[in-house]
């Protein structure tokens, strides 16, 4: 799985599973205490969020949308009357998450700045890999909490019912709005 420190890959895909099959009760045909699918590829890239003893509690995928997207691949419906995005410069966000460090007891402020923190590395990552622009999809609070940081977000088209979730597509500037706006909320 890209170019993830040894032992991290493993680590990835266990915390995957912990969040979104038994926390979230996503219906993801994976195996026992793994979390991995076809967009899990040595291209992928990973934003992760570890603690001191380098244990995960955050994790984003991006991917640039001139390849195969999760999105463009399994849920295009979702983009309404838009064709999914084909462009080296447009990367897809996707299985992002964020949680509690292992043993330790945050306030909604220190787990509102470690969320800032990062969406801000995810963005100065994609920015990196010479995007401009995210595509996303997710529940309709998520893009909520992204516009309350202040990042520069577009919905695409209406939400859709998925296992019960109001699910959106949505773009993500890559702008000095959105730059600016992560740096004063942290």
């Amino acid at each position: 799985m890209g170019e993830l420190l040894p032992g991290m890959a493993s680590a990835l895909a266990k915390y995957r599973y912990e969040v979104f099959v038994k926390a979230l009760g996503w219906p993801l045909p994976c195996e026992e205490g793994r979390e991995l699918d076809a967009f899990d590829r040595p291209d992928t890239v990973y934003v992760l969020a570890c603690d001191r003893d380098r244990e995960i509690f955050g994790c984003a995928r991006l991917l640039p949308t001139n390849g195969p997207y999760l999105l463009g691949e399994v849920f295009p419906h979702l983009m309404g009357e838009s064709p999914p995005p084909f462009s080296a410069d447009i990367w897809e966000l996707s299985r992002f998450a964020i949680s509690q460090p292992k043993g330790q007891v945050l306030s909604a402020e220190q787990s509102w700045q470690n969320t800032v923190k990062l969406v801000r590395e995810v963005i100065d990552v994609a920015r990196s890999k010479g995007a401009f622009r995210l595509i996303a999809f997710s529940a309709v609070g998520n893009e909520r909490l992204l516009k309350r940081m202040g990042v520069t977000t577009r919905r695409i088209s209406a939400p859709h019912l998925i296992d019960n979730q109001r699910i959106v597509p949505f773009w993500i500037d890559i702008d000095d709005t959105t730059t600016r706006a992560l740096c004063l909320a942290a």
